[in-house]
Parts: structure tokens; sequence; C-alpha cells
């Protein structure tokens, strides 16, 4: 990712800046993005974590513009929680993403969900909400997460996509509440549109966006071709097939990788490819 620093912000685009709040991390990133968009009133997507240096730096970035909406693409505690004092300090009402409080057994403490959130307005697919000369119109992409929003901007072909397409990895999909198999139909969705780029809240924006949906795909059908070979050398438990698959990675991101592991076996199990008995899978069948 090209250098920024937190709590600055930067334009990306006449309509759209961006600020990075300051919670890096091996699953973060560099941290999270907050995209401001608009010139005379501003809808703030993602504001992020609620700490007081970074809803500081935010109100300073606002620079005392009106706010229409603080727009909140899924309840992840990197995302939402900012959405708070931000609305304390504008009085803007929270839309976005319905309310999901959900005990993720996942391995991030930073994305474990923000059960405060309280939406002042749920956008379901193809709602809008509208400033001055702009549109951001929501799009249903669950998979990430169930509650999983992106945000399309019509004046420039722009989209938003949270962490369901991000700019320097691919998503976490962690059962129970992540879903591999709305994952892919969300990928399919995007395929399926002709936007200019998109803006993630980790990583850069994505300049070539149908190439990397693409490479996406085939990269989800590339690990579950890798685990249906394991298993038909033999049955397994999931750590086992992680230390088979993610060769070179981070060991701190060896559980979120389990958790993408067990996304992909529980796709496969209920297209009747693949069962489990305990902790071991195997072939159905074999």
């Amino acid at each position: 990712m090209t250098e920024q620093p937190t709590g600055v912000a930067e334009t990306l685009e006449p309509l759209v800046s961006r600020l990075l709040a300051p919670n890096p991390s091996p699953f973060t990133n560099t941290g999270t993005q907050v995209h401001l968009v608009g010139t005379t009133d501003l809808a703030v997507i993602d504001p992020g974590p609620d700490t007081p240096e970074h809803i500081d730096a935010l109100i300073a970035a606002i620079a005392g513009r009106p706010v229409t909406a603080i727009v909140i693409t899924h309840t992840h505690r990197d995302h939402s929680p900012g959405s708070r004092p931000l609305k304390v300090a504008t009085g803007a009402p929270i839309i976005g993403c319905a309310p999901l409080a959900f005990d993720d057994s996942g391995p991030r403490a930073d994305a474990s969900f923000d059960h405060d959130y309280a939406p002042d307005r749920v956008l379901t697919e193809g709602e809008s909400v509208v400033g001055r000369g702009w549109t951001l119109t929501a799009l249903a992409t669950p998979g990430h997460t169930s509650n999983h929003l992106c945000f399309a901007l019509p004046e420039t072909k722009a989209l938003f996509t949270g962490d369901h397409v991000m700019g320097w990895s691919t998503s976490i999909v962690s059962p129970p509440d992540g879903n591999m198999a709305d994952y892919m139909r969300s990928l399919d969705k995007l395929m399926q549109r002709d936007d200019r780029i998109y803006y993630p809240a980790h990583g850069d924006p994505v300049m070539n966006p149908q190439r990397l949906v693409r490479g996406m795909m085939g990269h989800r059908k590339q690990r579950e071709g890798q685990i249906l070979r394991l298993l038909r050398d033999e049955a397994r438990a999931i750590p086992a097939m992680v230390e088979k698959m993610y060769v070179g990675i981070d060991p701190r991101l060896f559980p979120a990788a389990e958790r993408s592991v067990l996304a992909h076996l529980i796709d496969l199990r209920d297209r009747g490819l693949v069962i489990e008995r305990g902790d071991i899978w195997s072939i159905l069948g074999g």
C-alpha cells in the first residue's frame, strides 16, 4: 500500500477523501480507512474505532461541514464503533447495515461484532442516502458477515467495498456468521457490475475491479480444490490441512486460515461432497 499517514485526510477524487485510523494489525493492514464522500455536505463511511485521537482527527477532516449520514458497511469493531461519538459531535444519523450481535468464535479481537451498534435507518438492496452532488446506494454483499453492504457512488462509478473486497488481502470468512457460499455469490454479483474503481476499507483503491474479483473467485476455487485433494489422500483435521495449504504465512494468521478452511468445508458439506466426524473431515463415501 502506498504510504499514508494516520489521521490526515487524503483526497482520492473530487468527491472522495479518506482518513486512516490508527489501528494497524495483521488483520487490518495499515488500519481502517474512513471514506468521506461529498464536498459541501458529507457522508462518512465506516468511521472506524472509537478512540479519542481518531475521532478528533475525523472531526478535523470534516472541517465544520454538515454530515448528512454516517454510513456503515458492517458491524465489526474496527468499522462501526466510531459512529456513536461522531453522531454526538455532528448530529448526523447512523445509516446502513442491520445490527448484528453475534458471538463470533473467530480469531481476531478487532473483528468481533459491535454489540452497541444502533442505526437510525437500515438500508436494504437498492436503497440510497443522498447529499449535494452524491448518492450512496446499498448493495447487499453477505459472506464476510451476513449483514455486509457495499455502497455505490453512481456519480463517479465508484464502489465502497468495506471488507468484502480489500486492496491488500482476501477477506476472512469466519463461520458461523461468515458464509462461503454467500461470499462467492456476492463476488459474482460484483462481476456483473461495471464499477470504475473500488475503495476498500483496507488497502489501496482497486483500479481494475473486475480483474481483481475474478482473481479472488479463482483463488477460492483453488483453495476448494486443495481441500478436496488433501481429503482424497486421507481424512484430516483442519489444522493439518492449514499446515499443508498455507506454507510460509505469518503464524499469527493460522487461526484465521483455519476459519476460512472451515467455511470452505461447510460449503462442501452442504453440497454433499465432504462429511465431518468430530474434528475429522473426509470425502463423502470415502
